[in-house]
């Protein structure tokens, strides 16, 4: 018998447990909530545990504004072996002895702070050709990848003991966590590869917050939706701006209202009812300093409900 979905909308902030990918997450989770529609921020390996934001309904639309967020997370590296994949997953083979104390990790870490390169591993979900790489690790191959741009905001040393390092790190969407394992055992010079990778925060985001499937599961139907978080949560990096009801109107026509913004250094905004009812993210473009043109970019559809 076919199940009639609920038109549900908010974000739930997941704590998604070790094994299993972050698709399957939000499926489990769209079933717990008998939801419409689900989708989320941004992928967590199966290997990863931690903070994974899950998109009901009409907060889809504003996930892209999580796509530029900072990431942090906890990560587990074991000292003195390699990993053919960077994780637990792969071939592991002794690299050396372990002789590094905590001023010794605690300087290798300072190098990695600010502006950095990577080359994405085999072992990821990019694409060539509309393949994803692991799946051509899978079998074998390999292919060159392109460097890529990263920034690590903070790099910190939680604990060391013997050969386990766990270490906090604070970084730009794209970095990869288990390169940058690699090459701090590179710098240390006994190798390294995560044994455990936990995310953290995310856009403001914090796992404290967050809540596993199995509690969910234990919970009724009223209490699983009161864990949501309305959709502009996930765009509160963005300045707001109060429009009156002719220009909330126009916004919503598809018109471009003219608004005094007092927001001369933003080019994109979260907009809001005088009654404090979030209307969607809009793009400005300054007239003056003092005024400005609004042209919608993601609005949310008329009097959405959290669930029907």
């Amino acid at each position: 018998m076919k199940v009639t979905r609920r038109s549900v909308n908010g974000v739930l902030l997941l704590n998604k447990h070790a094994g299993i990918s972050s698709s399957t997450a939000v499926g489990w989770s769209k079933r717990l909530f008998n939801a419409e529609k689900a989708g989320h921020t941004g992928t967590l390996d199966p290997f990863a545990t931690g903070l994974l934001p899950i998109c009901f309904g009409e907060a889809a639309k504003f996930a892209r504004f999580m796509l530029d967020a900072q990431k942090g997370y906890r990560a587990t590296l074991k000292l003195g072996h390699t990993s053919s994949t960077g994780d637990t997953e792969g071939e592991i083979t002794p690299r050396g002895p372990v002789n590094v104390d905590a001023l010794t990790v605690k300087n290798a870490l300072k190098k990695f702070i600010g502006p950095q390169t990577q080359i994405p591993p085999m072992h990821s979900a990019l694409k060539q050709d509309g393949v994803p790489l692991y799946k051509l690790a899978r079998r074998g191959l390999e292919v060159a990848r392109e460097s890529r741009h990263v920034h690590i905001e903070r790099l910190e040393l939680v604990s060391l003991e013997g050969d386990v390092l766990v270490i906090d790190a604070l970084v730009s969407k794209g970095t990869y966590i288990r390169v940058l394992a690699e090459d701090i055992g590179e710098v240390l010079g006994c190798g390294a590869y995560l044994t455990a990778l936990t995310r953290t925060t995310t856009g403001g985001f914090d796992l404290s917050a967050a809540i596993s499937l199995e509690q969910l599961d234990a919970m009724t139907l009223e209490a699983r939706d009161a864990k949501l978080l309305p959709a502009d949560s996930l765009a509160m990096a963005l300045p707001a701006l109060t429009l009156n009801p002719d220009q909330a109107r126009a916004l919503q026509c598809g018109q471009t209202p003219r608004v005094a913004t007092g927001l001369a250094d933003a080019s994109v905004c979260r907009a809001y009812t005088e009654a404090h009812d979030f209307l969607g993210v809009a793009g400005i473009s300054a007239s003056d300093s003092e005024s400005a043109t609004l042209t919608a970019l993601r609005l949310m559809s008329p009097n959405p409900a959290k669930s029907a």
